[in-house]
């Protein structure tokens, strides 16, 4: 297996840089994983590929405007990225701006004061705020863009899912964009159910594989939680004949991290409950033990999300249907279009 056999060539204009208005109003690929079949619909008509019973499985976070201007001592420019929080004060950041090491202290607008307390692999640093830094995100923060988009988001609201509760994230499980309160409450009149989880998004995710050989590369951690109640939930709907559905990587993420988690003398339950960090890498070869289906985006070439796309539907099966996406005009990545995997 190498980290070139998931490269394909996308034009830049194929990536959205706008959401669409309404959100299910975006597109769907259709792709049965086992026939290669594929269809061409409208989100909002995922409907009909849904049956009564089923479990779709969200994720709640929230993303935080974690794009923080600073400013050294110097007078110089900087550039604070929140990425994992990790007590009251301290948070694992990417930290932009030249000689920031241990010792150097950067200021926010508002006057608040950082400390660079470690330096970690790449530009990754350990701050410590002088306070708790979420008091001042509203004033100081800006929502964290993938780099890809480079249109101004006048509505900050669009990069968040209509389900979001529970902040925490430095960028959005973006499959979950397309869904509307409606088209929630039409599924669930079908007896299609939600449940929901919370795994905060960190860049990681996103960023494209740098070594030859996938299996070298190293993924980041990232705090998931699945309660008993959902596990409860996601028992019930399988013993019933239902199917698992997971909305988006973060979720499948979750949903494998609790299936490994389970005790290997309780051969009745699918799923247990799940709190903590993560560091799952699904690559080909993975078996997927919770999930039966997945709906998605259109993914970054050579990123940990199409190695694990593939692994659910077949590398060959997923580059054959991004190409078709591309024929039929799909939009990619997180204001793009979307799939569903069966």
């Amino acid at each position: 297996m190498k980290t070139s056999d998931f490269d394909y060539d996308l034009p830049e204009s194929f990536i959205a840089q706008t959401p669409v208005e309404p959100r299910d109003s975006s597109r769907l690929m259709v792709l049965n994983r086992k026939t290669g079949q594929i269809e061409h619909r409208i989100f909002r008509e995922i409907g009909a590929y849904l049956n009564p019973g089923d479990l779709l499985v969200v994720n709640q976070t929230r993303v935080i405007p974690a794009r923080l201007p600073a400013w050294k001592q110097t007078g110089g420019k900087a550039e604070i990225l929140l990425l994992r929080r990790e007590s009251d004060t301290v948070w694992e950041c990417l930290v932009g701006g030249k000689g920031l090491g241990v010792g150097k202290t950067l200021r926010l607008e508002d006057g608040l004061e950082a400390e660079i307390v470690a330096s970690l692999e790449g530009s990754r640093r350990r701050v410590r705020f002088a306070e708790p830094v979420e008091n001042h995100l509203q004033t100081d923060g800006q929502m964290p863009l993938p780099p890809y988009i480079h249109e101004k988001l006048t509505d900050p609201e669009r990069y968040q899912t209509v389900y979001a509760k529970t902040p925490g994230s430095a960028a959005a499980p973006t499959a979950g964009l397309h869904f509307t309160p409606r088209l929630m409450d039409e599924l669930r009149a079908k007896g299609v159910q939600f449940a929901e989880v919370t795994l905060h998004v960190g860049l990681d995710t996103f960023a494209p594989v740098t070594e030859d050989d996938p299996r070298l590369h190293k993924i980041h951690t990232e705090w998931c939680e699945l309660t008993p109640a959902v596990a409860e939930k996601i028992n019930a709907a399988r013993a019933a004949g239902g199917r698992v559905i997971g909305v988006g990587t973060t979720s499948v993420r979750t949903l494998e991290s609790a299936a490994q988690n389970l005790p290997v003398t309780d051969h009745l339950s699918l799923i247990t409950a799940f709190s903590g960090p993560t560091s799952i890498y699904i690559l080909p070869g993975y078996q997927f033990r919770a999930v039966d289906a997945i709906i998605t985006n259109f993914h970054l070439p050579k990123s940990t999300l199409i190695m694990m796309i593939s692994a659910f539907a077949g590398r060959e099966t997923v580059l054959h249907a991004y190409e078709t996406a591309k024929r039929e005009g799909y939009r990619f990545f997180s204001f793009g279009d979307a799939m569903f995997i069966s």
